[in-house]
């Protein structure tokens, strides 16, 4: 509900109040001074400054002695009729350098040029600037500067400098809005003069210059580079200056003792989930080259090598990607496919923390063309290597096209390294497809790659690479214009600052909200699955749970669970069996047709057939309007007038097996006119229990209706998936009319499609629950459950349409792109179709059954997984930060065993080192805080999965809570009096 904002509506009562105000501040005030009041002279107070709080009019002296340690003032002077903006170098103020404040220097070193230029957050000022050479100094030029916190933008003779707020300053805008430094420049130009009249200096390639710089140092002093006492900055080491996600596993940093030892059932706990993916929309245009621009980082953060990195492609530069055998994924069959004229780069490539959402260290690289191995695997290689991982066990790996891209991975890293940690003997790797991307794929491999189904996997979905593209993206229009080193510092900043906004604000919330997800649901579904079990048979179970035991310990070897092993019954193989049969009877001389030329099973198949084709008569008829075209009528009338010839010729050869039909066919019609998709066919399951029907036409019928409905089912989860595909691509690939176009029209297909299916397994099931009435079967109501609308959705996420969300706002979009609908998520019954009762049912049934069980079993045990992850990960958090709080304290001495450090050097080493570490300390009790409740949170599901009656309980009162709306929580602000 929109909550007005009564406050505005109050405002605009009062605009001409305010106008008057800002008005009036054009101009000299109600009490204009005649003489200064700060120095009680004659001299004409006629300076005002803009940036101090209410000093009103001063005259020349005033204001310079006033602002003698404020350079960067914004002052204005009265012209006798206006206020004109005047540099606070016009009334003879200098910035003395290399001198305590208020000292001036007896043989000061006037900056070169005597026109130096501050870049602050409010202007570009041009000053005065005086370096000490009087002795008092011996510091450079550059040192002076940097004292005085003004960053210069040249070592030698420096003409320009930034003050280091406004540094700051850009460095949090485009973190946080992705501005360029071309948009914040401009945008202080214009404070400076909006009007064109005035002369503004051009420094933006200065500033561009400065902000790199600025950036680079404030990443080697965040990650302990100005602390070491061996190594200088130039000799980081790949990957050090990156930020480590605190809940995944460090050997040697925050996991237990003893953790090798932990058994091979609860191992999951300490497996570390990695996620692959690419982003073609980072490009890079063929711009500037590595040895104009190599950047400043030599790949000591989030992108590899580069020259290593280019060295190792070499070896790869006339491999052919191979096709795929899967469905025709565009990351691979577009792999060798180039990124167009004009670009050097197609794209980025990344390895993520899976469960976090956190880039790893030396885990990016550009794409050259499309998602090569080759790029994926170096990647994925140094993403092991850097944080010397060796000694994990057990690795979750996520990727778009893993069913491909594992096939030949052993012997591709054996090709890089024969001793990376992937390959160790005691290694065990599960490879997964995200749950996004899951529904895409064949049906195979949504079984063996599915997140669900793989035992330790918890509820993750791998699609953290594909959250974090959504915060890179609007970097896009300035990096692709960069030089190949600016742009991967750049975007190893903002990586940077990525991880960091994920360890600070969304750790330790994100983590509490896994926590209760996976407690709010482990009763849920453990009970379910408990219920469901004392419907069948024990002994079936036994069997049951051991394969699953066996396939989970090692699914190569024993047959996947989840696959089903009966065929699935078509209508084509019911006929073929059916022809079969009366085959064998003729030889046998057993034939009970009637009819020379029609069968019993020829009788049946031709009425379905003819039920089918109603039903696309009707659809299209549907299409016609009061102004349709003469020939389009033409044609559907003659398509009218075939099925109707055909119905009546059916009818004929009915009669002889049921001969009632042809009184139920007078008093269901009468004298009035049916349309042709009307006409009753009168199928036995029409005719029911109102006439008699041989039995043998009522069995050939049930299986064929049987056919009939699992491969309706199978049609529509099919284009379902097609659906989400299509739309996916259409969403995030396609841009431009035509593309655009023929996509709108392949989903309007499917959607027939859909909609075919829909009718088709509706009609299959009413003709079902007929002849299972004549059959004495039972339970089918609860095998074939009724189709809503509602169930025809997608097994991932809820196709957008296009209307609505042209009616959403950009966080709305934004938060909509995030979600994944995985965990709080209710699957469509089709995508789960089976059934608990073991009274009459055929043995794709039972194989059902068997396959419905074995999710119920993965489904509870991935929440049960969750429940200990998520608490081992807390854990894991909490001595991350003991270890870098630690750490941080005993860096703040190090450089001192070096002897001859400055006692001022050493003051600002230690201070920085225990600020450090007490942020750490801070997020360390930040975290405890909030997660203490935890443990008597798992302990109340535990007991409500010992005691369901407890469970129960909690559902009904959450059941009858009554839920209060919520009221805009905005302060309604009174009027002025």
């Amino acid at each position: 509900m929109f909550i007005q904002d009564r406050a505005k509506h109050e405002w605009t009562k009062h605009i001409d109040i305010y106008l008057k105000c800002l008005i009036t501040g054009e101009g000299r005030g109600s009490n204009r001074p005649t003489t200064c009041k700060s120095c009680q002279s004659e001299k004409l107070p006629e300076f005002r400054c803009l940036s101090c709080d209410n000093t009103g009019l001063l005259c020349g002296d005033c204001m310079k002695k006033s602002h003698s340690s404020l350079p960067l003032h914004r002052i204005q002077k009265w012209n006798g009729h206006f206020f004109v903006r005047v540099p606070l170098k016009s009334l003879g103020l200098r910035i003395q350098l290399g001198h305590p404040p208020g000292e001036l220097c007896p043989k000061p070193d006037t900056a070169w040029g005597d026109d130096f230029i501050i870049i602050d957050i409010d202007g570009v000022h041009t000053l005065g600037v005086d370096y000490c050479a009087c002795g008092c100094s011996t510091k450079s030029q550059v040192i002076q500067l940097l004292e005085r916190r003004l960053y210069p933008a040249t070592t030698i003779n420096p003409k320009s400098a930034a003050t280091f707020r406004v540094l700051e300053i850009f460095e949090l805008l485009q973190y946080e809005s992705k501005v360029s430094p071309y948009e914040l420049y401009n945008s202080i130009s214009r404070l400076t003069d909006n009007t064109g009249i005035g002369e503004v200096k051009d420094r933006y390639p200065s500033f561009l210059r400065m902000v790199h710089e600025w950036r680079h140092l404030r990443l080697l002093k965040r990650m302990k580079r100005g602390h070491d006492p061996i190594r200088s900055a130039s000799e980081t080491k790949e990957g050090e200056c990156a930020l480590l996600c605190p809940p995944c596993p460090h050997p040697k940093i925050n996991m237990p003792e003893g953790w090798e030892d932990e058994p091979e059932e609860t191992r999951y706990i300490h497996a570390l989930n990695l996620a692959l993916d690419a982003c073609f929309r980072l490009k890079r245009k063929d711009v500037s080259s590595e040895k104009a621009d190599p950047g400043l980082s030599k790949g000591f953060s989030y992108f590899v090598n580069q020259p290593k990195f280019l060295n190792y492609l070499e070896n790869y530069k006339d491999e052919v990607e191979p096709k795929s055998t899967c469905s025709r994924h565009d990351a691979v069959n577009l792999a060798d496919v180039s990124p167009g004229q004009g670009y050097a780069a197609s794209g980025v490539a990344t390895v993520e923390c899976a469960r976090h959402n956190m880039k790893r260290p030396s885990a990016v690289c550009d794409l050259q063309k499309g998602e090569r191995y080759c790029n994926m695997d170096f990647i994925f290689h140094w993403s092991l290597v850097i944080m010397a991982l060796g000694l994990l066990q057990t690795f979750f790996i996520s990727y778009d096209i893993a069913c491909q891209w594992s096939k030949a991975l052993i012997a591709r890293i054996t090709a890089i390294d024969p001793t990376s940690p992937i390959l160790q003997s005691n290694v065990k790797a599960r490879f997964l497809v995200p749950k996004f991307h899951l529904p895409a794929h064949i049906a195979a491999c949504q079984t063996k790659f599915a997140f669900m189904f793989t035992p330790g996997a918890g509820l993750g979905d791998g699609e953290a690479p594909e959250r974090g593209w959504g915060e890179a993206n609007p970097l896009a229009p300035s990096t692709r214009e960069m030089g190949p080193g600016t742009r991967r510092d750049t975007l190893d900043f903002n990586f940077g600052d990525y991880n960091w906004r994920k360890i600070t604000g969304l750790v330790g919330a994100s983590l509490l909200k896994k926590m209760d997800t996976a407690l709010s649901k482990v009763a849920e579904n453990t009970i379910a699955h408990q219920e469901l079990e004392e419907t069948l048979d024990p002994v079936m179970v036994k069997d049951w749970t051991a394969a699953m035991v066996a396939w989970e310990r090692d699914p190569i070897q024993n047959p996947n669970p989840f696959e089903t092993t009966v065929t699935v019954p078509t209508q084509t193989a019911v006929r073929r069996a059916f022809a079969d049969e009366e085959a064998a009877a003729i030889a046998a001389g057993k034939d009970t047709s009637l009819s020379p030329e029609i069968s019993p099973s020829v009788l049946i198949s031709r009425g379905i057939d003819l039920e089918a084709d109603q039903r696309a008569l009707k659809a299209e008829m549907k299409q016609t309007w009061t102004h349709s075209r003469d020939r389009e009528l033409t044609r559907i009338q003659l398509r009218s007038n075939a099925l109707v010839r055909r119905i009546e010729s059916w009818y004929q050869v009915l009669q002889l097996y049921i001969p009632t039909t042809v009184l139920l066919r007078n008093k269901a019609t009468g004298p009035k006119s049916v349309a042709p998709y009307d006409l009753q066919l009168w199928l036995p399951s029409q005719i029911g229990r109102q006439a008699p029907v041989d039995s043998r036409l009522i069995e050939i019928e049930y299986a064929l209706r049987e056919a009939q409905a699992q491969e309706a089912l199978t049609t529509l989860r099919r284009c379902l998936q097609r659906r989400v595909t299509v739309y996916d691509l259409k969403k995030r690939w396609l841009r431009g009319q035509a593309p655009n176009t023929k996509a709108l029209n392949l989903l309007g297909n499917i959607e027939g499609q859909i909609a075919t299916a829909r009718d088709e397994y509706r009609q299959a099931r009413v003709a079902l629950l007929a002849l299972g009435d004549l059959l004495k079967k039972t339970g089918l109501e609860r095998f074939y459950l009724p189709l809503e609308d509602a169930d025809i959705r997608a097994m991932a996420t809820p196709e957008l349409d296009e209307r609505d969300e042209e009616t959403m706002t950009s966080k709305q979009k934004e938060k909509e792109k995030r979600r994944t609908y995985e965990t709080g998520r209710t699957v469509s019954w089709i995508w789960r179709h089976a059934s608990a009762a073991l009274d009459n049912h055929t043995e794709y049934e039972a194989e059902m059954i068997k396959i419905e069980w074995a999710k119920s079993r993965a489904r509870a045990a991935r929440y049960h997984e969750e429940v200990n992850i998520v608490r081992e990960e807390m854990r894991r958090t909490i001595r991350f930060f003991t270890w870098k709080e630690k750490d941080w304290y005993q860096s703040a001495t190090a450089k001192q065993t070096l002897g001859g450090i400055e006692e001022d050097y050493n003051e600002g080493l230690q201070a920085y080192a225990k600020r450090q570490g007490a942020i750490c300390l801070g997020l360390r009790r930040k975290f405890e805080h909030m997660w203490s409740g935890v443990d008597g949170q798992i302990s109340g599901a535990m007991a409500e999965i010992r005691d369901p009656a407890l469970f129960y309980v909690r559902r009904k009162q959450e059941e009858v809570k009554v839920s209060v709306p919520t009221i805009s929580d905005d302060v309604e602000m009174s009027s002025p009096s």
